[in-house]
């Protein structure tokens, strides 16, 4: 059975990576007529993102690499550009 949210619901919720790294919060969501096309991520201390991207504040990433919203958000590692100091192919 399909469950659904309230993108309300997701604002502040944990981002992780599909290899279980954390990754940031959801801060914002991008919201073209009815469908969501991508979600602005916050870096936060500790995170996969903020090692990555140094003083930047955070990332949007297109909802494609969203792979399921339940308690927390697991998105596919290929959203961090260099993900582990390596260029993604």
């Amino acid at each position: 059975m399909l469950k659904t949210k309230r993108v309300s619901e997701i604002y502040n919720m944990r981002v992780f990576t599909d290899d279980g790294s954390y990754f940031g919060d959801i801060e914002e969501c991008m919201v073209s007529g009815n469908r969501v096309n991508g979600w602005r991520i916050k870096a936060t201390k500790g995170s996969a993102l903020t090692k990555v991207l140094g003083g930047a504040k955070g990332v949007i990433i297109p909802h494609q690499l969203v792979k399921a919203i339940g308690d927390v958000v697991v998105i596919n590692r290929s959203a961090i550009p260099s993900y582990d100091g390596e260029e993604q192919e």
